[in-house]
Protein backbone atom coordinates (compact mmCIF):
# COMPACT_ATOMS: atom_id res chain seq x y z
CA UNK A 1 0.00 0.00 0.00
CA UNK A 2 1.73 3.33 -0.78
CA UNK A 3 1.54 5.36 2.28
CA UNK A 4 1.54 9.59 2.32
CA UNK A 5 4.60 10.33 4.88
CA UNK A 6 5.70 13.81 6.08
CA UNK A 7 9.45 14.01 7.02
CA UNK A 8 10.12 17.11 8.99
CA UNK A 9 13.73 18.13 8.84
CA UNK A 10 13.78 16.24 5.57
CA UNK A 11 16.64 18.91 4.37
CA UNK A 12 18.92 17.54 6.88
CA UNK A 13 21.38 15.14 6.69
CA UNK A 14 19.42 12.01 7.93
CA UNK A 15 16.30 13.36 6.80
CA UNK A 16 17.29 13.58 3.23
CA UNK A 17 18.50 10.02 3.31
CA UNK A 18 14.94 9.56 5.07
CA UNK A 19 13.35 10.82 2.03
CA UNK A 20 15.44 9.10 -0.59
CA UNK A 21 14.56 5.69 1.13
CA UNK A 22 10.97 6.31 1.48
CA UNK A 23 10.25 7.66 -2.18
CA UNK A 24 12.31 4.00 -3.19
CA UNK A 25 9.64 2.22 -1.32
CA UNK A 26 6.63 4.25 -3.38
CA UNK A 27 6.03 6.34 -0.88
CA UNK A 28 4.38 9.71 -1.82
CA UNK A 29 6.74 11.84 0.66
CA UNK A 30 6.32 15.26 1.78
CA UNK A 31 9.51 17.15 2.88
CA UNK A 32 9.15 20.08 5.47
CA UNK A 33 12.41 21.89 6.65
CA UNK A 34 13.84 25.91 6.95
CA UNK A 35 16.43 24.76 3.86
CA UNK A 36 16.97 22.59 0.97
CA UNK A 37 20.07 19.82 1.35
CA UNK A 38 22.89 21.97 0.13
CA UNK A 39 24.66 18.57 -1.41
CA UNK A 40 21.91 16.29 -2.77
CA UNK A 41 18.67 16.91 -4.52
CA UNK A 42 15.75 15.47 -2.32
CA UNK A 43 13.38 13.42 -3.79
CA UNK A 44 10.33 14.17 -1.89
CA UNK A 45 7.19 14.72 -4.13
CA UNK A 46 6.96 18.00 -2.57
CA UNK A 47 9.42 20.27 -0.22
CA UNK A 48 7.87 23.42 1.41
CA UNK A 49 10.71 25.41 2.65
CA UNK A 50 8.61 26.28 6.23
CA UNK A 51 9.86 27.24 9.70
CA UNK A 52 8.11 24.60 11.87
CA UNK A 53 8.41 26.56 14.90
CA UNK A 54 5.52 28.63 13.53
CA UNK A 55 2.51 27.10 14.70
CA UNK A 56 -0.09 28.61 12.19
CA UNK A 57 1.60 27.07 9.61
CA UNK A 58 2.08 23.83 11.23
CA UNK A 59 -1.41 23.65 12.24
CA UNK A 60 -2.38 24.42 8.79
CA UNK A 61 0.02 21.45 7.18
CA UNK A 62 -1.78 18.45 9.15
CA UNK A 63 -5.07 20.55 8.40
CA UNK A 64 -4.97 20.38 5.09
CA UNK A 65 -3.04 17.01 4.84
CA UNK A 66 -3.86 13.75 6.35
CA UNK A 67 -0.45 11.41 6.65
CA UNK A 68 -0.11 7.93 7.20
CA UNK A 69 3.10 8.63 9.02
CA UNK A 70 4.79 11.94 10.18
CA UNK A 71 9.01 11.91 10.62
CA UNK A 72 10.15 14.09 13.30
CA UNK A 73 13.36 14.80 12.64
CA UNK A 74 13.30 18.87 12.73
CA UNK A 75 15.80 20.69 15.33
CA UNK A 76 18.16 22.91 16.24
CA UNK A 77 21.52 20.80 16.40
CA UNK A 78 25.59 19.86 15.31
CA UNK A 79 28.26 18.67 16.49
CA UNK A 80 30.59 18.97 20.00
CA UNK A 81 31.49 22.61 19.02
CA UNK A 82 27.77 23.95 18.38
CA UNK A 83 26.38 21.85 21.55
CA UNK A 84 29.01 21.92 24.25
CA UNK A 85 30.06 25.67 24.01
CA UNK A 86 27.15 26.82 25.56
CA UNK A 87 26.63 29.79 22.84
CA UNK A 88 23.74 28.19 21.72
CA UNK A 89 21.68 26.43 24.58
CA UNK A 90 18.96 29.02 24.45
CA UNK A 91 18.03 28.48 20.60
CA UNK A 92 18.64 24.70 21.42
CA UNK A 93 16.01 24.66 23.72
CA UNK A 94 13.17 27.20 22.56
CA UNK A 95 13.85 26.14 18.86
CA UNK A 96 13.69 22.17 19.03
CA UNK A 97 11.40 22.32 21.84
CA UNK A 98 9.04 25.03 19.99
CA UNK A 99 8.56 22.49 17.09
CA UNK A 100 8.14 19.53 18.80
CA UNK A 101 5.12 21.34 20.73
CA UNK A 102 3.53 21.99 17.48
CA UNK A 103 4.00 18.76 15.84
CA UNK A 104 2.51 17.06 19.17
CA UNK A 105 -0.43 19.41 19.11
CA UNK A 106 -1.27 19.12 16.04
CA UNK A 107 -1.25 15.64 16.08
CA UNK A 108 -3.13 14.99 19.12
CA UNK A 109 -6.48 12.76 18.71
CA UNK A 110 -5.32 11.67 14.83
CA UNK A 111 -4.79 8.50 13.37
CA UNK A 112 -1.08 9.47 12.38
CA UNK A 113 1.86 7.24 13.48
CA UNK A 114 4.46 9.52 14.55
CA UNK A 115 8.03 9.09 14.48
CA UNK A 116 10.93 11.32 17.02
CA UNK A 117 14.31 11.19 16.82
CA UNK A 118 15.78 11.59 20.22
CA UNK A 119 19.38 11.20 20.76
CA UNK A 120 22.08 9.32 22.84
CA UNK A 121 22.48 12.97 24.96
CA UNK A 122 19.92 11.94 27.21
CA UNK A 123 21.81 9.73 29.18
CA UNK A 124 23.23 10.55 32.70
CA UNK A 125 26.77 12.16 32.85
CA UNK A 126 27.64 10.06 35.40
CA UNK A 127 27.18 7.05 33.75
CA UNK A 128 29.81 8.25 30.80
CA UNK A 129 32.59 9.05 33.06
CA UNK A 130 34.31 5.78 32.61
CA UNK A 131 35.39 5.43 28.78
CA UNK A 132 35.59 1.75 28.14
CA UNK A 133 32.19 0.92 30.15
CA UNK A 134 29.77 3.66 29.87
CA UNK A 135 26.23 2.76 30.52
CA UNK A 136 23.56 3.55 27.81
CA UNK A 137 21.09 0.91 28.59
CA UNK A 138 17.72 2.61 27.64
CA UNK A 139 16.25 2.06 31.56
CA UNK A 140 19.41 4.12 32.84
CA UNK A 141 17.94 7.66 31.41
CA UNK A 142 16.86 8.45 34.77
CA UNK A 143 17.85 9.74 37.82
CA UNK A 144 18.33 12.24 34.62
CA UNK A 145 21.40 14.05 34.13
CA UNK A 146 22.34 14.95 30.51
CA UNK A 147 25.27 16.88 30.46
CA UNK A 148 24.39 19.59 27.47
CA UNK A 149 21.01 21.27 27.44
CA UNK A 150 20.85 19.41 23.82
CA UNK A 151 20.25 16.45 26.24
CA UNK A 152 17.81 18.07 28.03
CA UNK A 153 15.43 18.84 25.34
CA UNK A 154 15.63 16.11 23.93
CA UNK A 155 14.29 14.46 27.02
CA UNK A 156 11.88 16.79 27.32
CA UNK A 157 10.51 16.13 24.44
CA UNK A 158 10.37 12.27 24.48
CA UNK A 159 8.23 13.04 27.85
CA UNK A 160 6.32 15.28 25.76
CA UNK A 161 5.29 12.63 22.77
CA UNK A 162 4.64 10.08 25.48
CA UNK A 163 2.42 11.90 27.64
CA UNK A 164 0.38 12.91 24.35
CA UNK A 165 0.22 8.93 23.80
CA UNK A 166 -0.96 8.70 27.26
CA UNK A 167 -3.53 11.51 27.37
CA UNK A 168 -4.70 11.82 23.37
CA UNK A 169 -3.73 8.75 21.88
CA UNK A 170 -1.29 9.62 19.73
CA UNK A 171 0.75 6.40 18.08
CA UNK A 172 4.21 7.64 18.58
CA UNK A 173 7.59 5.79 18.64
CA UNK A 174 10.93 7.08 19.89
CA UNK A 175 14.35 6.01 19.04
CA UNK A 176 17.76 7.81 20.85
CA UNK A 177 19.89 7.94 18.06
CA UNK A 178 24.27 7.20 17.98
CA UNK A 179 26.41 9.52 16.32
CA UNK A 180 24.97 8.82 13.06
CA UNK A 181 27.71 9.96 10.08
CA UNK A 182 27.82 9.40 6.27
CA UNK A 183 27.99 11.18 3.03
CA UNK A 184 25.40 14.21 2.04
CA UNK A 185 25.71 16.27 5.43
CA UNK A 186 27.71 18.77 6.90
CA UNK A 187 31.52 18.82 7.06
CA UNK A 188 32.14 22.25 8.00
CA UNK A 189 31.22 25.41 9.64
CA UNK A 190 30.56 24.74 13.03
CA UNK A 191 27.64 22.33 13.28
CA UNK A 192 29.74 19.07 11.68
CA UNK A 193 30.25 16.15 14.02
CA UNK A 194 33.44 14.22 14.35
CA UNK A 195 33.73 11.62 11.68
CA UNK A 196 32.93 14.53 9.15
CA UNK A 197 35.34 17.08 10.79
CA UNK A 198 38.12 14.57 11.08
CA UNK A 199 37.48 13.13 7.21
CA UNK A 200 37.95 17.27 6.14
CA UNK A 201 40.81 18.03 8.36
CA UNK A 202 42.79 14.68 6.60
CA UNK A 203 41.17 15.44 3.21
CA UNK A 204 42.93 19.13 3.83
CA UNK A 205 46.22 18.03 4.88
CA UNK A 206 49.33 17.33 3.27
CA UNK A 207 51.67 15.11 4.07
CA UNK A 208 53.53 14.89 7.34
CA UNK A 209 50.66 17.60 8.68
CA UNK A 210 49.47 16.53 12.51
CA UNK A 211 45.77 16.78 12.94
CA UNK A 212 44.07 18.62 15.58
CA UNK A 213 41.77 16.50 18.08
CA UNK A 214 39.91 17.75 20.77
CA UNK A 215 40.38 16.18 24.41
CA UNK A 216 42.91 13.68 25.06
CA UNK A 217 41.61 11.29 22.05
CA UNK A 218 41.16 9.01 24.54
CA UNK A 219 37.13 9.58 24.65
CA UNK A 220 35.21 6.83 23.15
CA UNK A 221 32.02 6.55 20.79
CA UNK A 222 30.16 4.35 18.71
CA UNK A 223 29.41 5.71 15.44
CA UNK A 224 25.74 4.15 13.39
CA UNK A 225 26.29 4.54 9.31
CA UNK A 226 23.20 6.85 8.16
CA UNK A 227 21.63 3.47 5.94
CA UNK A 228 21.69 1.13 9.58
CA UNK A 229 20.09 4.51 10.75
CA UNK A 230 17.32 4.41 8.64
CA UNK A 231 16.82 0.97 8.53
CA UNK A 232 16.28 0.70 12.38
CA UNK A 233 13.88 3.60 11.97
CA UNK A 234 11.62 1.95 9.88
CA UNK A 235 11.71 -1.61 11.67
CA UNK A 236 10.87 0.68 14.84
CA UNK A 237 7.97 2.37 12.91
CA UNK A 238 6.44 -1.16 11.56
CA UNK A 239 6.74 -2.54 15.28
CA UNK A 240 4.45 -2.09 18.38
CA UNK A 241 7.52 -0.79 20.48
CA UNK A 242 6.28 2.54 21.85
CA UNK A 243 8.93 2.99 24.41
CA UNK A 244 12.33 4.58 23.41
CA UNK A 245 14.81 2.66 22.19
CA UNK A 246 18.75 3.09 20.82
CA UNK A 247 19.88 3.06 17.36
CA UNK A 248 23.13 3.17 16.80
CA UNK A 249 26.63 0.65 16.78
CA UNK A 250 28.09 -1.36 19.60
CA UNK A 251 31.57 -1.06 17.78
CA UNK A 252 33.47 1.64 20.29
CA UNK A 253 36.03 2.85 19.49
CA UNK A 254 38.20 6.45 20.71
CA UNK A 255 38.25 9.67 19.11
CA UNK A 256 42.23 9.09 18.27
CA UNK A 257 41.30 5.62 17.04
CA UNK A 258 39.11 6.90 14.84
CA UNK A 259 41.65 9.40 13.72
CA UNK A 260 43.66 6.63 12.82
CA UNK A 261 41.43 5.13 10.95
CA UNK A 262 40.74 8.05 8.47
CA UNK A 263 44.30 8.73 7.99
CA UNK A 264 44.96 5.14 7.31
CA UNK A 265 41.94 5.32 4.82
CA UNK A 266 43.53 8.45 3.12
CA UNK A 267 47.15 7.17 2.77
CA UNK A 268 48.87 9.98 3.92
CA UNK A 269 51.32 10.54 7.06
CA UNK A 270 49.81 12.24 8.89
CA UNK A 271 50.23 12.45 12.81
CA UNK A 272 47.67 13.54 15.96
CA UNK A 273 47.76 16.63 17.83
CA UNK A 274 45.45 16.49 20.84
CA UNK A 275 44.56 19.73 21.85
CA UNK A 276 42.00 21.73 24.39
CA UNK A 277 38.10 21.93 22.55
CA UNK A 278 34.40 20.85 23.53
CA UNK A 279 34.46 17.24 24.13
CA UNK A 280 31.32 15.63 26.14
CA UNK A 281 31.03 12.96 27.86
CA UNK A 282 34.21 10.39 28.08
CA UNK A 283 32.27 7.50 26.49
CA UNK A 284 28.87 6.87 25.02
CA UNK A 285 28.50 3.75 23.10
CA UNK A 286 25.23 2.37 22.25
CA UNK A 287 23.28 -0.81 24.06
CA UNK A 288 21.68 -3.04 21.85
CA UNK A 289 19.90 -5.77 23.99
CA UNK A 290 16.16 -3.92 23.63
CA UNK A 291 16.72 -3.45 20.07
CA UNK A 292 17.95 -6.92 19.22
CA UNK A 293 14.78 -7.94 21.52
CA UNK A 294 11.93 -6.17 20.28
CA UNK A 295 12.94 -5.61 16.64
CA UNK A 296 14.94 -9.03 16.22
CA UNK A 297 18.15 -6.29 15.01
CA UNK A 298 20.77 -4.57 15.64
CA UNK A 299 23.38 -3.24 13.17
CA UNK A 300 26.46 -4.69 12.22
CA UNK A 301 28.11 -2.65 9.35
CA UNK A 302 31.70 -1.88 10.04
CA UNK A 303 33.18 1.13 11.06
CA UNK A 304 35.70 1.56 8.79
CA UNK A 305 33.59 0.62 5.52
CA UNK A 306 31.38 3.63 6.25
CA UNK A 307 34.30 5.66 6.83
CA UNK A 308 35.60 4.59 3.34
CA UNK A 309 32.65 6.00 1.85
CA UNK A 310 32.69 9.32 4.25
CA UNK A 311 35.82 10.25 3.38
CA UNK A 312 35.96 9.58 -0.09
CA UNK A 313 32.27 11.51 -0.29
CA UNK A 314 34.20 14.35 1.96
CA UNK A 315 37.56 14.40 -0.05
CA UNK A 316 35.86 14.83 -3.79
CA UNK A 317 34.03 18.28 -1.93
CA UNK A 318 37.33 19.99 -0.50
Amino acid sequence: MIKKVAVLGGGGFIGNHLVAKLKSMQNYVVAVDLVRNEYSESAADEFHIKDLRDQNFVNEFFTTNTFDEVYQLAADMGGAGFIFTGDNDANIMHNSVQINLNVAEALKNSNTKIFYSSSACIYPEENQMDPQNPNCAEASAFPANPDSEYGWEKLFSERLYLSYARNYGLDVRIARFHNIYGPNGCYTGGREKAPAAICRKVAMAKDSDSIEVWGSGNQTRSFLYVDECIDGVLRLMESNHKQPVNIGSDEMVTINQLTEMVIAISGKNLTIKNIDGPVGVNGRCSDNQVISKVLNWKPDYPLKKGMIHLYNWVNSQV
